[in-house]
């Protein structure tokens, strides 16, 4: 890839139109030269065109990787992976490519197998909604909110440049995270949480649903994500996820304890304690 790379001079391809990728095509249209989009669902890709958020709609891989300068992943995860495994046999020009991933460290190990060809830098933009799809894609999806960068041993200047331009003009904050902490740290601040409000849906008697509330109702949300799009998420960061059940079981275990012996004031000191973590990241 040359170090003369020019953003708005560039054909980009974002493959997956979902929420992400769509909201990705909406703030990146007017900062290149073509938009091209893929999705398998071909109604995505026809509203897409007749909005005008992109200029091309591609269903064929073969027919719509060639084309592009710089190829955003924006697919689950073990779909991300899979296309990695496959890009070298689609795409015989250099390429940059970035991935919009929910975790990472699988990712970065299947870009470092790709051929010398491709310039791969991992991401992942903290931000989103438990509905997803193109139609609720919003060009300031990504206004002020993280995105997570972690770039390869093999990751060129050129593709770090890149990847912080494109940050930067969809309104993001760029940190730099390595894959391995990326995905310890989002296990207790992500996937813990979509299990833990999955588990507070599943645990409710419809016959109490009439007394649901909006504190109910705010710490649940997460469960009306697709299990579809966070199953491959909690596969490939297993074991991070397991370390982060055991941490909250331990503390349901305290509760229950606490309660069941009439511990109170230990309950209160554990709970106290929690109020002072709660306080130190909400500022």
């Amino acid at each position: 890839m040359e170090a003369g790379f020019s953003l708005k001079e560039s054909t980009i391809g974002i493959y997956g139109l979902g929420l992400m990728g769509g909201s990705l095509a909406m703030s990146l249209k007017e900062h290149c030269r073509i938009l091209i989009g893929f999705d398998s669902h071909l109604p995505t890709l026809e509203l897409a065109l007749s909005k005008k958020i992109i200029d091309h709609a591609e269903s064929d891989m073969a027919t719509f990787l060639p084309q592009v300068d710089l190829l955003i992943l924006a697919t689950p995860v073990h779909s991300i992976i899979n296309i990695l495994q496959h890009l070298p046999s689609l795409m015989p020009n250099p390429c940059i490519v970035l991935d919009l991933g929910s975790t990472k460290l699988n990712i970065v190990q299947a870009m470092a197998a790709l051929p010398e060809r491709f310039d791969p830098i991992g991401g992942h933009p903290i931000c989103g909604k438990e509905t997803l799809g193109f139609e609720h894609a919003e060009s300031v999806l990504f206004q002020d909110q993280t995105f997570i960068l972690t770039p390869l041993d093999r990751t060129s200047e050129t593709a770090l440049n890149v990847a912080l331009k494109i940050v930067e003009v969809i309104g993001a904050v760029p940190v730099f995270l390595e894959a391995a902490l990326h995905d310890a740290a989002f296990a207790f601040t992500s996937h813990l949480p979509y299990l833990l409000s999955s588990a507070l849906a599943a645990s409710i008697p419809k016959s109490d649903f009439q007394f649901i509330g909006s504190g109910f109702r705010s710490v649940s949300r997460l469960a009306g994500t697709p299990a579809s799009m966070m199953l491959s998420v909690l596969q490939s960061n297993q074991e991070n996820v397991l370390n982060a059940l055991h941490s909250l079981q331990k503390i349901l275990a305290e509760f229950e304890s606490a309660l069941a012996l009439n511990e109170y004031t230990k309950l209160e000191i554990i709970l106290n304690e929690a109020q002072s973590k709660y306080q130190i990241f909400t500022q």
